[in-house]
């Protein structure tokens, strides 16, 4: 059955592939999307990291198109592509001159079924993403982020970081990468977009040609472990190497089919700055801890954050220490200001404004037909395509209460884990009191 409500049309094939199309013509550009339903989340102990080891192996070539051979073919076509690996799905994109899209369908399809893992690439590989977490490790906010989240997450798999553990980059084997390619690589667990310039029934056609032959895989295994409620504040120090001393405030967030979630996305705009995902910030500097931190000299940055999940996750606060300033004045200057947003609620003005920039950062990310691409397939996977076209609508529906309501719920210190990181000295940790 097709679904043509509104601008986007939904078709679900035989095998379970959903498939999204939406017509734009304003210029002559399709870009492709296939995301898979698997992402960190899917990852059990032994193999944290696999979804994104098997991201790079995807690109490692097929029978039909050998390693090397679609990055000179798009390349000469005029387009693009890349992936990406989250906690709770991993994509593949091409953005292609219209005319020349049928070759992102054939290469999706092809990789779908028939990636090779060849084990001497699988090595290869597998030092390429060890020297990618050696790499990430030589940012201080990497290790306090780690420790925060796994101090966060005790049961559910948000516990581990994307890249996934060391010890688990090392001993993984071709067959793991290969099972879970199996597993979770089949078109039943799969959502297939399209944007731009083309004609529906005639991609569609293009579509169910390629793919509706691809037979379905089993049922993949539910995410299962579901994170008990927390108890306490929880409280953690990371001491190494580095030049700035940080806060990370982790509060317990809802997922993104709750109804809270929109007003904990205007509170994180008034807070710290309007932030979306795959959307550059429009700047924080008339935010309420920017006011608090850094135009009183305690810190040199601050920042927020809340992701769209597909279980409950964080609501997160970054500052960066100013030098000369010990991270307990920091976290007493955040705290002040947290329990006053939370005891006095907001304003309308400061609703109105941080909508408006909620509402800019949301048009500068889906702009681009790359952009709705991704946001179809981004809100399809945890909920469905509809949240992505009334984001705005949910927007405008909070009101000030709501927003006062959920600092209430959500900004309680015994639902946050609270992480500093303290550069060491000579071998030894800073001389700040134990957070």
């Amino acid at each position: 059955m097709v679904d043509r409500a509104g601008p986007v049309t939904k078709h679900i094939l035989d095998n379970g592939l959903v498939v999204l199309l939406k017509e734009v013509h304003t210029a002559p550009v399709v870009s492709w999307w296939v995301l898979y339903r698997v992402g960190s989340r899917n990852e059990r102990t032994g193999q944290t990291g696999i979804s994104h080891w098997v991201e790079h192996m995807m690109f490692k070539g097929t029978d039909r198109f050998p390693a090397g051979a679609l990055d000179k073919a798009i390349d000469r076509e005029g387009g693009v592509w890349n992936a990406q690996t989250s906690f709770d799905y991993t994509a593949y994109y091409e953005t292609m001159p219209a005319g020349r899209i049928q070759l992102a369908l054939e290469a999706e399809a092809d990789r779908m079924m028939n990636a090779r893992f060849d084990p001497d690439e699988v090595e290869s590989e597998r030092t390429v993403i060890i020297s990618e977490r050696q790499g990430s490790e030589n940012s201080p906010t990497f290790w306090l982020y780690e420790e925060t989240r796994a101090a966060a997450f005790r049961v559910h798999p948000y516990h581990h970081q994307i890249i996934g553990d060391m010890a688990d980059l090392h001993t993984m084997t071709r067959d793991d990468l290969y099972a879970h390619y199996r597993t979770y690589y089949v078109p039943n667990n799969a959502i297939a977009v399209a944007v731009g310039d083309f004609e529906t029934d005639e991609m569609l056609a293009r579509i169910e040609a390629l793919y509706g032959g691809i037979p379905a895989g089993s049922p993949v295994p539910p995410v299962t472990r579901a994170e008990p409620p927390q108890q306490g504040e929880r409280r953690v120090r990371v001491e190494r190497e580095g030049n700035a001393s940080y806060v990370y405030a982790a509060y317990r967030a809802p997922e993104a089919t709750h109804s809270d979630w929109f007003k904990l996305t205007l509170l994180d705009s008034m807070l710290a700055g309007a932030s979306a995902p795959g959307s550059s910030s429009l700047g924080n500097r008339t935010s309420r801890l920017y006011k608090a931190l850094v135009e009183t000299e305690l810190a040199t940055g601050v920042g927020g954050g809340l992701y769209p999940s597909v279980d409950p996750y964080l609501f997160s606060i970054v500052v960066t220490a100013r030098d000369g300033r010990t991270l307990e004045e920091v976290q007493g200057a955040l705290d002040v200001e947290i329990e006053r947003i939370v005891t006095e609620g907001v304003t309308q003005p400061e609703l109105d404004k941080a909508r408006k920039q909620a509402r800019a950062l949301f048009a500068y990310g889906t702009e681009s037909i790359s952009g709705q691409a991704f946001w179809l397939a981004f809100s399809e996977n945890f909920s469905s395509y509809r949240w992505y076209e009334n984001y705005l609508e949910h927007l405008e529906a909070v009101t000030l209460e709501d927003v006062h309501a959920a600092a209430r719920q959500y900004l309680r210190p015994s639902q946050r884990t609270v992480g500093w990181f303290v550069p060491a000295s000579d071998g030894e940790g800073g001389n700040h009191a134990q957070p």
